[in-house]
């Protein structure tokens, strides 16, 4: 499973980078999304899995078995909202250079200066 998992880390990475170096806004976009998608599941590789483990303690302090560590959750839950914040900033910031500019292409972006 977790080969697996890498495998499609290391693909949506490449894929986003890939996207990323293209020519138009609309891929450059589509990238980033894909870059923070596999951030979100690197973070979540990383922390391992524990299936059917509840995140709590009981009383006593003393865990009776392996428990599921909560940090990984909540830090792509943050990253998550982040993402969604710096994608719809991104697609705001191409719809008015669309605008302006009447043109999604980098290259012709560099020659409106």
């Amino acid at each position: 499973m977790t080969l697996l998992l890498a495998v499609v880390i290391g693909v949506l990475y490449a894929g986003g980078l890939y996207m990323m170096l293209r020519r138009s806004l609309g891929t450059l976009i589509i990238g980033l999304a894909l870059l923070s998608h596999a951030a979100n599941l690197l973070i979540f590789t990383v922390s391992g899995l524990a299936r059917g483990r509840p995140p709590l303690l009981p009383d006593n302090g003393v865990p009776a078995g392996p428990v599921s560590d909560p940090l990984p959750q909540a830090l792509i839950l943050t990253a998550i909202v982040i993402g969604f914040g710096v994608l719809a900033f991104t697609l705001t910031l191409m719809h008015r250079t669309y605008q302006i500019t009447g043109s999604e292409d980098i290259d012709e972006l560099r020659s409106t200066e």
